[in-house]
């Protein structure tokens, strides 16, 4: 029976659930919050990325 609530229907039960458990004041503030924090969470893995490739060994295959 859930198996058959896919698609549309799923997301407008979500969106019912969480003004209900939440309220519809603080629906705006989560929804900051979360982009906020995917925000620093990208920044975080460009960081790590970059630091990873300035702390890489030199693949020097040209000097023998």
């Amino acid at each position: 029976m859930i198996a058959n609530i896919a698609g549309p229907d799923l997301i407008i039960v979500l969106i019912v659930i969480a003004v209900v458990l939440f309220g519809g004041s603080a629906i705006p503030k989560l929804a900051r919050n979360l982009g906020s924090a995917k925000t620093e969470f990208e920044k975080g893995l460009k960081d790590a990325k970059s630091k990873a490739a300035t702390d890489a060994p030199a693949d020097d295959t040209t000097a023998q």
